[in-house]
């Protein structure tokens, strides 16, 4: 095609592609807070089954040993034991937040610094394609 049959074009390749790029995004971007809020119940809802578990479990065994007359005394050594893990898991647990959320951040820096660094690369991929054209160009 020459230029004069793209002129009369209404819309070329790369307009039909922004927009629909645009239009995409868009409906993402809009689904974000849906996502927030249905990850966000999910977990309160796995968290508070998983509770309910736990509490149902121990109160069947509890109810079991009483009526059975098993003894469930704990030695002082053996609690000591359990709540020294639990500390440590805690602050496992605590360090594994840490590093999740240090590497989300990290993970969005880089996509922040990718960003701001496109239009430097666009440019510079314009200037190569300009001296590409110029290079090519008939001069009369």
């Amino acid at each position: 095609m020459s230029n004069e049959s793209n002129k009369t074009v209404k819309n070329d390749v790369f307009s039909t592609v922004e927009d629909t790029v645009e239009k995409q995004i868009n409906t993402t971007e809009k689904s974000f807070p849906n996502y927030q809020t249905s990850v966000t119940s999910l977990q309160q809802e796995y968290t508070e089954a998983y509770q309910n578990i736990v509490d149902s479990t121990i109160a069947l065994q509890r109810e079991f040993a009483n009526r059975t007359g098993i003894n469930t005394a704990l030695p002082e050594a053996t609690e000591n034991v359990v709540n020294k893990t639990n500390e440590q898991i805690s602050k496992v647990q605590d360090v594994q937040n840490k590093i999740a959320l240090a590497t989300i951040d990290a993970t969005r820096q880089n996509i922040k610094t990718f960003n701001e660094n496109a239009k430097a690369f666009a440019d510079l991929n314009k200037g190569v394609l300009q001296s590409w054209v110029t290079a090519f160009t008939p001069k009369y």
